[in-house]
């Protein structure tokens, strides 16, 4: 619990920067744009790293590496997100129940799945944040906030690399055959 005895912002307000010279309406919409993105992001994030720690079989040693850098992406994307939010005098969204609460996408359940379901689903959620950084990129730019635009552009790049690379684990084509190969 918080011994802090005074707020000194709420979170979902915004103070106007005036270094930044945004006006406070679109730093509003730029704010709730990039926590949104914040809460996806952390969503995938901790999906990644449930298969990064399950990950099984004969692809364990790259998949278990790959996953493990990934996540390191993703939370490095994570927060160039946050800090722009703050920068732009929002207060950045915080905490797992707030990230799934907030997110527009929602991770799988709890249990373990065999890797290619595992991947399947990651591949889902990207999909997801990549429509949505894609459409915060657009809002970035007609709001005139050439900033917020380029860096989540940066963070569009690294999100739609790693999901390339996945959509390649996930080729029929392997040297590793088993049951769910048929």
């Amino acid at each position: 619990m918080s011994t802090q005895r005074h707020v000194r912002q709420q979170y979902g307000t915004v103070e106007e920067s005036e270094a930044l010279r945004i006006p406070e309406e679109k730093a509003e919409q730029l704010v709730d744009a990039l926590n949104t993105d914040l809460a996806s992001t952390y969503v995938l994030y901790h999906q990644i790293k449930k298969h990064h720690w399950l990950v099984e079989g004969a692809e364990f040693r790259d998949l278990h590496v790959y996953l493990g850098e990934v996540a390191a992406d993703l939370e490095e994307g994570a927060d160039v997100i946050a800090e722009r939010a703050q920068a732009l005098g929002g207060v950045p969204l915080s905490g797992g129940a707030n990230y799934e609460e907030h997110a527009p996408v929602s991770g799988e359940d709890a249990d373990a799945y065999d890797v290619r379901t595992s991947l399947e689903n990651d591949m889902e959620i990207f999909g997801d944040v990549i429509e949505s950084l894609r459409e915060h990129v657009r809002l970035a730019n007609d709001l005139g906030d050439y900033t917020t635009e380029e860096q989540l552009r940066d963070v569009l790049v690294d999100v739609e690399e790693h999901a390339h690379h996945l959509e390649h684990y996930l080729e029929d084509d392997t040297l590793v055959t088993g049951d769910s190969m048929a």
